[in-house]
């Protein structure tokens, strides 16, 4: 597991938010036509609460409503916090036999949902989540998974966007984690992102494979970026991660409930992250 924060720094946070909101993020809006649903029928799948140091953390889990020592997938959300589309991807998991759990990592700093301004969002909400809070509470969250129905011999991670940073982030922080599925995150440094400590500067660290999905389109992440955390994997003597870009993809391109959705590009990541994790032992 990940090395031990300070806890003292974090009791002192408590928790902005107790419960998940319902419904798709304001700064999401408006939803897409091409949105998926996919149904419970045959799972579980509810808000749960993680205990942390500083108290219970809210998650939407979702698994077989039979399964047991499941294969667990930590589900690491946008940047919106676990919205609609989040539960449902941890649904969609659930449905290929995991247990799915997302737990809100901006719980303590506010409701990323109800935010509609996408600036506001980032100033008020996104930037207070630290590093090592975030592999804290991912820990917190593996542990819990373990100890209702997952197995935690087989742990994997897949987040979107911010979360797709924090796999790789946290696959080279947690030697627990087998494989990670990092959907669209970056992975150097930018000009307006504060933090020191990025994917290509912990490459050397990353234990379990990670695949990286991304779009040729994405002007956030160019392929420039991809092409240097390609090196900087290479240069860690990682034969086993990997980068795909798909050509005409933007970012968000799994994300049914957005215009970046992109069909051709989704219905050969999904199966493909699917097939990775079930490859590499989760």
């Amino acid at each position: 597991m990940s090395d031990v924060i300070d806890r003292a720094s974090i009791s002192r946070r408590g928790f902005a938010m107790t419960g998940l909101a319902t419904g798709f993020a304001l700064a999401a809006q408006p939803v897409a036509a091409t949105t998926l649903a996919t149904d419970s029928s045959g799972l579980e799948a509810s808000e749960v609460k993680i205990p942390v140091a500083d108290g219970q953390m809210p998650a939407y889990r979702a698994m077989p409503s039979k399964g047991t020592k499941l294969g667990t997938i930590l589900v690491v959300h946008e940047i919106f916090g676990v919205h609609e589309w989040i539960k449902d991807v941890c649904r969609r998991f659930a449905k290929a036999g995991y247990i799915a759990v997302s737990p809100d990592l901006y719980a303590r700093y506010g409701d990323a949902t109800k935010v509609a301004d996408i600036k506001t969002l980032i100033e008020t909400i996104v930037r207070k989540a630290d590093d090592e809070t975030v592999f804290s509470d991912l820990d917190a969250t593996a542990k819990w998974a373990a100890g209702n129905g997952g197995d935690a011999a087989r742990l994997g991670v897949t987040g979107f966007c911010w979360g797709g940073r924090a796999t790789w982030m946290y696959a080279a922080q947690n030697p627990d984690v087998k494989a990670g599925v990092a959907w669209y995150g970056s992975m150097a440094k930018r000009a307006t992102d504060p933090r020191l400590v990025h994917p290509v500067n912990v490459a050397d660290k990353i234990k379990g494979r990670v695949l990286g999905l991304y779009g040729d389109l994405d002007k956030g992440i160019p392929v420039t970026e991809v092409d240097e955390m390609r090196a900087a994997l290479k240069a860690a003597g990682d034969t086993k991660s990997e980068i795909i870009v798909y050509p005409g993809a933007d970012h968000g391109f799994l994300a049914d409930y957005r215009p970046q959705y992109n069909e051709a590009a989704a219905s050969q990541a999904w199966p493909r992250a699917l097939d990775w994790f079930k490859t590499h032992g989760v």
